[in-house]
């Protein structure tokens, strides 16, 4: 177990993902310069109510994904920049308000690695319906950068539950899931449902040629 301060965010970060945060609230700040100054991260976790700015402390979801302060740009005021990246899954145990800021004692729940072969199966099948999803995303006039796809199974599983394009509720489901098997078959899941709905947004209007209207 150990203690980790939390940053209530409506976001979901996945391991090995950026986060980018503009860091103004003084709770925060204090917070986030303890990490720096101490080298600690600090657990990224979905919000379940509550708000993210300016009030009081949100009720988080109880999975979460620690950070790792990897660039900080200092601005006026106390303010910063800061860029992070996800690294292990945690489960809370218990939350602690003693801080302006929340905290908790966690447990870190590395996903269960299934066998090799079964990783494989789930990138290969995952990998061309993510390709086709980028492409449709292409069509549909959202930039996507598809030249950094990663090679290693899980990492490319990080990466899509990231760019799909769901609700935070549906990847926090994500990131609860209790092994690799069951998180392969959940991205799957939603990928061929999603490109699927982007199939039917995009094709063309069927013309009926028998119509007395005209198209135009």
């Amino acid at each position: 177990m150990m203690n980790l301060p939390l940053f209530p965010l409506n976001t979901v970060l996945f391991p090995g993902m950026p986060l980018k945060l503009h860091i103004f609230e003084e709770r925060y700040k204090l917070m986030i310069n303890e990490c720096i100054d101490s080298q600690q991260p600090f657990g990224v976790v979905l919000i379940e109510s509550g708000d993210e700015a300016m009030g009081p402390l949100a009720q988080p979801h109880l999975v979460g994904t620690t950070a790792h302060i990897t660039q900080v740009q200092r601005l006026p005021f106390g303010r910063m920049n800061i860029l992070a990246v996800g690294r292990d899954r945690f489960r809370i145990n218990q939350l602690h308000q003693e801080q302006p800021y929340l905290s908790a004692t966690v447990d870190l729940i590395p996903f269960v690695q299934d066998d090799s072969d079964g990783m494989r199966r789930g990138e290969a099948q995952l990998r061309p319906l993510l390709n086709r999803y980028l492409s449709a995303l292409s069509e549909a006039g959202f930039q996507v950068d598809e030249a950094q796809m990663p090679a290693e199974p899980l990492a490319l599983a990080y990466l899509s539950a990231v760019v799909l394009q769901a609700e935070a509720a549906q990847k926090q489901h994500l990131l609860e899931s209790i092994n690799t098997s069951q998180f392969f078959a959940r991205l799957i899941s939603a990928y061929r449902r999603e490109v699927a709905l982007l199939d039917v947004m995009l094709a063309p209007p069927i013309q009926d040629s028998q119509s007395p209207f005209s198209v135009n």
